[in-house]
């Protein structure tokens, strides 16, 4: 895992070069459509290539047009220019909206994609073996698979039990979430994955075995505190959400004080290591 790139759609374009930036407040990549058009065609000049393709993407009301967003990014002359660019989702709608037959391999790739998920709807054992696999592939041992596997079907425990506690909306079980990990960790999800360096990676996936045993615990306990308790609406899941972590807290409080030193850590699994966005575009 040590050699291992950065995981992003940039590594469909080998050889090419594909400007991309990262918003941290919406976790998203944005790529330069400019440079996705000029790995995707014979273009001579891409920027005339897109300016005809996004005149008659808007012609055709397509609403790939109406998610583009504006974004310096530096030139090969090295000054900062307003670069159109789109999310991973609106380049893969790029890539089908292409009519060149260098496109073409990308778009049967997608139809693949597509046609695994599909046999999936028919067969879910085919996406948990799509996951073991991807989890091996990565050097992860059979144990720790099996209990990340054991640890989703809690997670998806909790979320039923919040579920039927009138948790409906989908940032409200962010909110309980994060109650959570605030209260063992002291940090958010959000800030949790900052402090590891990470980005879109999973969390439990870049956490040491011991983490994710208290983070497991928190959740358990808080399912357990909903299901005796029976709190209704997001304020009162707050606070059952808040004593469930403290559950956690008192197992890491107890064990740091044995050990003498923090067990939160910010070691990850990645092999690589992400440079600030803002630095470079400020950068002279």
């Amino acid at each position: 895992m040590e050699n291992q790139k950065l995981e992003t759609i940039t590594k469909l374009f080998e050889g090419s070069e594909i400007r991309s930036i990262w918003d941290s407040e919406k976790e998203e990549y944005y790529f330069s459509v400019v440079d996705v058009i000029g790995a995707l065609t014979n273009a001579n000049i891409p920027r005339n290539y897109w300016s005809d393709l996004k005149r008659k993407l808007k012609e055709e009301g397509s609403q790939l047009h109406e998610n583009i967003v504006q974004l310096k990014m530096r030139a090969q002359d090295g000054k900062l220019r307003e670069t159109d660019t789109l999310d991973t989702k609106g380049i893969l709608r790029l890539i089908e909206s292409v009519p060149s037959p260098k496109a073409e391999p990308f778009k049967l790739w997608l139809a693949s994609l597509g046609n695994e998920r599909i046999n999936e709807v028919f067969d879910p054992e085919l996406a948990v073996d799509r996951a073991i696999n991807y989890y091996r592939s990565r050097g992860y041992d059979d144990e720790w698979i099996e209990a990340r596997l054991k640890g989703i079907i809690n997670r998806n425990k909790l979320t039923d039990a919040w579920k039927s506690a009138g948790i409906t909306e989908g940032y409200e079980f962010g909110v309980l979430t994060n109650e959570i990990y605030k209260e063992w960790s002291g940090m958010t999800a959000k800030e949790y994955k900052g402090f590891k360096g990470l980005r879109k990676e999973s969390l439990r996936d870049n956490m040491s075995d011991i983490e994710i045993a208290l983070t497991d615990l928190g959740e358990i306990a808080t399912r357990e505190l909903v299901k005796e308790y029976k709190p209704y609406g997001l304020k009162e899941n707050k606070k059952v959400a808040k004593a469930g972590g403290n559950v956690a807290k008192v197992a890491k409080d107890n064990l740091e004080e044995k050990l003498g030193k923090s067990i939160v850590s910010k070691q990850n699994k990645l092999g690589y290591k992400y440079v600030d966005d803002s630095k470079l575009l400020n950068k002279d």
